[in-house]
């Protein structure tokens, strides 16, 4: 008896996933539930579970395109594999391409795009096949050898927007500085890129970066944005944290950060001013009850928009922990569709790469995104007298056809007097 394995529904607006690389080869034994292959689609990765044990008959190839609903491989529950030929069980370093073994596009992509060669890495799969995984390990460790080096002078590679950038430090805010930040090192893939003679390159564009590019033109194109500007004295907040930053992780287990501040007062502003947290459909305007908080965060692949679910209910410990584990998910390709989809806002933080101000891209259907920048030491006026505070400028994009001028600026006013007085967020006033 065969189980068929569908792809599922995978999210709103998908229709087809691409077959990234089989976990599991054709004839291997797969227990239910265990991941049989990789998928990709346009907005997250995902493997796909087995849904019944038994033994695996590929019906499709890695690199297809695959329909939502479509057969990809069976389960033979009444099978039982059978080792290969000449099979041991101990993983042997992995030949060169095209020998013994074919590498999967998700292992032949990292290995094209850092000059790898092949045979000097262990490969931990079936045969000692080489998994993407066994790559990315690879890759770490040659790294971790590098930044022990000194690193020659980089300049940083402005092809990707810093404004869109925030998940994966937003827990830890850069210290307060008087001096302009140090050009971030470049990534060991931007560093290890080979180019032909010509010195051009061209590379096809991803799914997730072609939804991306598709998704920002369409929001320049079909909403009114604008953008306004406040300053935010960011004593306050630094002090507090401070002072309890040890306590909560004894308490919690995690450390605390400036993203949960702004989190909690964006819920509480959103409370106060709903139509920031609606949106546009056709002719009508979508209210939503709660907030689903999306914090857009740029990884390998491109930009994606984690959201925090009912994120007016989470404490600040709440906060931090899933800003912790998605920002882990993200950078590992693991987060599923749904923490993927139905943001109602969007926080982004460029200020974790020195950017001192930017005007955020709205991320439809939504109708606002807060752009938050670095904290600069600045002389301010407090009353007649002049001192040095810790500022950030923070940015509001919104759709105007929605939002009025009125309503965007007293929520960025709300932003600014619940982070200079975070006291008003415990007593939500």
């Amino acid at each position: 008896m065969a189980t068929e394995v569908k792809i599922p529904a995978v999210g709103e607006s998908v229709t087809e996933v691409t077959l990234v690389e089989w976990l599991k080869a054709n004839g291997d034994s797969v227990e239910k539930d265990e991941s049989l292959c990789l998928m990709e689609t346009d907005k997250a990765d995902f493997e796909l579970p087995s849904p019944a044990a038994g033994v695996v008959k590929h019906l499709h190839k890695e690199g297809e395109t695959i329909a939502v609903g479509e057969i990809v491989a069976e389960i033979d529950e009444s099978g039982a594999a059978e080792p290969a030929a000449g099979q041991t069980q101990t993983a042997e370093p992995a030949k060169d391409a095209g020998e013994t073994q074919e590498l999967s596009p998700a292992v032949r992509r990292l290995i094209e795009e850092h000059n790898l060669d092949p045979s000097k890495i262990y490969g931990s799969g079936r045969g000692g096949r080489l998994t993407k995984e066994d790559v990315l390990a690879y890759l770490e460790t040659k790294q971790a050898k590098h930044d022990k080096q000194p690193e020659p002078e980089v300049t940083r590679d402005d092809s990707e927007p810093p404004a869109e950038h925030g998940l994966e430090e937003s827990a830890h805010a850069p210290a307060p500085r008087t001096q302009p930040p140090e050009p971030k090192s470049i990534t060991s893939a931007q560093q290890m890129i080979q180019y032909p003679e010509d010195g051009v390159k061209r590379v096809p564009m991803s799914k997730i970066r072609r939804r991306i590019a598709e998704r920002l033109v369409k929001a320049q194109r079909t909403t009114a944005s604008l953008t306004t500007f406040n300053e935010i004295d960011m004593s306050a907040v630094l002090a507090l944290r401070e002072k309890y930053k040890e306590r909560f992780d004894e308490v919690h287990g995690v450390s605390l950060g400036l993203m949960s501040f702004f989190v909690r007062a964006c819920t509480l502003a959103l409370k106060e001013f709903p139509r920031v947290n609606a949106g546009i459909e056709g002719d009508d305007i979508i209210y939503h009850q709660h907030v689903h908080l999306g914090i857009a965060v740029s990884t390998e692949r491109g930009l994606v928009v984690p959201v925090l679910r009912d994120a007016e209910t989470l404490s600040f410990a709440d906060i931090e922990f899933e800003i912790k584990r998605m920002a882990k998910a993200a950078r590992a390709g693991k987060l599923n569709i749904q923490e993927l989809s139905g943001g109602t806002f969007t926080i982004t933080n460029g200020g974790i790469y020195g950017s001192m101000l930017s005007t955020p891209i709205l991320n439809p259907p939504q109708s606002a995104i807060l752009g938050m920048h670095a904290i600069e030491k600045r002389p301010v006026a407090r009353g007649e007298q002049v001192a040095i505070s810790p500022m950030m400028y923070v940015a509001l994009t919104y759709d105007h056809r929605l939002v009025d001028g009125k309503e965007s600026v007293s929520f960025l006013v709300k932003i600014k007097q619940l982070i200079e007085d975070p006291s008003r967020m415990m007593l939500e006033i």
